[in-house]
């Protein structure tokens, strides 16, 4: 017994060292969830090899993982990532991009991400999400997000509204696709009734062909909508 156990621990005490001696080979970048890439496996690859020298070759035992699945967080593209060595040695990296859900265009253009974020614009990848326009800041995106993420939830808005305007007193104004008019909703204080508002207003004139009789449409009290016409 006493033989046996020496025996198992002799063979366990040299699969780890060999384990740990082994090479890493080159990363395998898997991405999770959107299909589309606003980040590529080149950027990837470049960051690990920017914050560890070459990967590739490199033992085990000497990678801190930490160390490379903070330096692709750090992307601002990247929302998270996880850094694994498989046992045969190959260094797998596993990244969920941000989302975008609204694309600001003002004297800087960038992506307000799912989580009110910053998110920088991609050149492998451009998305197909409402504009952003007026005075907006980047440190301060609460109620562009709040109109983008409904927008986002609402089949109704994803289908009609184009642009997001936001003035200099935070005041937010809608443009309609195939529509003169725009949408003043004012605050961001009870934006579902509103919406179910513009709703019921659109569908009202949309069966009554007097869409395209109106400059304005004022949402901005929570019981009233206020048409102005042409």
């Amino acid at each position: 017994m006493i033989v046996l156990l020496g025996l198992v621990v002799f063979l366990f005490a040299f699969a780890s060292g060999r384990n740990a001696e082994r090479e890493i080979s080159k990363p395998n970048v898997k991405f999770i969830g959107e299909n589309n890439l606003f980040i590529t496996n080149e950027t990837v690859s470049k960051l690990l090899i920017q914050n560890y020298g070459s990967v590739k070759n490199v033992a085990k035992e000497t990678l801190d993982l930490n160390v490379l699945e903070n330096a692709l967080k750090s992307n601002l593209m990247i929302k998270k990532a996880e850094v694994y060595v498989a046992v045969n040695g190959t260094l797998n990296a596993e990244i969920e991009q941000k989302t975008p859900i609204a694309r600001v265009s003002t004297n800087a253009s960038y992506y307000i991400d799912d989580e009110g974020f910053y998110m920088p614009l991609s050149s492998n990848y451009s998305a197909r999400v409402p504009l952003v326009t007026g005075y907006v800041e980047k440190n301060n995106l609460k109620s562009a997000y709040k109109v983008a993420q409904k927008i986002k939830e609402d089949e109704f808005l994803k289908k009609h509204v184009i642009e997001i305007h936001q003035d200099m007193n935070k005041g937010i104004y809608l443009r309609l696709r195939q529509c003169d008019f725009i949408v003043q909703l004012g605050d961001v204080n009870f934006i579902d009734k509103k919406i179910n508002n513009l709703k019921a207003f659109y569908q009202k004139s949309l069966k009554e062909k007097t869409l395209n009789n109106y400059s304005k449409v004022n949402l901005q009290f929570e019981n009233q909508v206020i048409c102005t016409k042409t």
